[in-house]
């Protein structure tokens, strides 16, 4: 009979947890994800394959937050909760969050591979494929007509190669004039015909209510492939210009170290900061890496490398955690490493 009890309780646990993992909370969690070495990833045709070590990306994993996934973030250090509006947009969906995610990664890898090209003295060149939907306002012209990653081709016929000449030609328009716009969505073409309309937040500027991107292709020699689709975010951009830039050049720069890091990376070369480097700083530290690159933001005394030494500091670790504001301090600091003694 007692065990019969118990079964009963037990089963009617199970039933409540299990319940309750359904229940969505409005707050998302993140957490240490992991680090995944950039290698197998990125090849470059011909490279200088002779890496004694790696270079890694980082990542923080973070779902949406039911009651018991909210409390084991309570009683953990390094899991963070965040209200929605911290990830999302206001009214973005998770189709369009997806999206943006992945735009923002083709950015960051187009950026990388620039830089480590001009860097190598390779030729780098553009083609351009219109125009790329970032945002769209609900309260404004567009919304019923465009979606986040469509990609616009032309404007009343009329072809734009970027952004600002978008931006340039609607500025010349009035207020309720009609704009018929070529895009493509899902790899079909649509014309969408779009009044111009007041903002509501600033009625003397007129527009249909979407962000844009130019969509653009790099032309590269030697050819590189990148397998980044289960990658989002711009964070991983300074990590695969270094990987880049190694198979590109004679030479190891890792001199057989295990390297991780995190930060955007510009056409310029310059290297920004990111969200969540404490919970990478704890990821990169289970995998055993042993120099981590964290951005310096110029010195700026809440720059995420200062955040990264204080969670170093919380776990013990022996990462040697390096500051870091361009693409050529990166490869200045590893060009005067010693070779690693085995």
């Amino acid at each position: 009979m007692k065990s019969r009890t118990i079964f009963r309780s037990s089963l009617i646990l199970a039933i409540i947890l299990l319940i309750m993992t359904f229940i969505k909370l409005p707050y998302y969690i993140t957490q240490p994800g992991m680090a995944s070495e950039l290698q197998p990833i990125i090849k470059v045709e011909n490279s200088f394959d002779d890496e004694k070590g790696s270079f890694s990306l980082t990542t923080v994993r973070f779902g949406r937050a039911n009651p018991i996934t909210y409390l084991w973030a309570k009683l953990n250090d390094f899991h963070y909760i965040h209200p929605l509006e911290e990830i999302k947009r206001e009214d973005e969906s998770d189709k369009e969050y997806f999206n943006r995610q992945l735009h923002m990664m083709e950015i960051s890898q187009e950026s990388a591979i620039s830089i480590a090209y001009q860097k190598a003295n390779k030729k780098v060149e553009y083609t351009f494929h219109g125009i790329y939907v970032d945002s769209v306002l609900d309260d404004m012209p567009a919304s019923s007509k465009l979606e986040v990653g469509d990609r616009i081709y032309k404007v009343d016929n009329i072809e734009f190669q970027t952004a600002e000449e978008f931006i340039e030609y609607v500025s010349g328009k009035n207020k309720g004039e009609v704009l018929a716009i070529t895009y493509e969505r899902e790899g079909e073409q649509g014309e969408a015909k779009i009044a111009l309309a007041a903002f509501p937040d600033n009625p003397e500027k007129i527009g249909i209510g979407i962000s844009l991107v130019t969509d653009r292709e790099l032309d590269v020699e030697p050819d590189i492939e990148l397998e980044t689709e289960e990658i989002g975010g711009p964070s991983a951009g300074l990590m695969m210009s270094l990987e880049i830039y190694n198979q590109l050049t004679v030479g190891d720069l890792t001199k057989g170290y295990k390297i991780a890091g995190t930060g955007t990376i510009s056409s310029a070369g310059e290297v920004g900061p990111i969200g969540g480097i404490s919970q990478k700083i704890v990821a990169a530290d289970k995998e055993g890496i042993e120099i981590f690159f964290a951005p310096n933001e110029k010195g700026n005394p809440s720059s995420n490398y200062k955040e990264a030494v204080e969670a170093g500091k919380k776990i013990n670790t022996e990462m040697k955690i390096i500051p870091i504001d361009t693409f050529d301090e990166a490869v200045n600091y590893l060009e005067g490493l010693e070779e690693k003694k085995v």
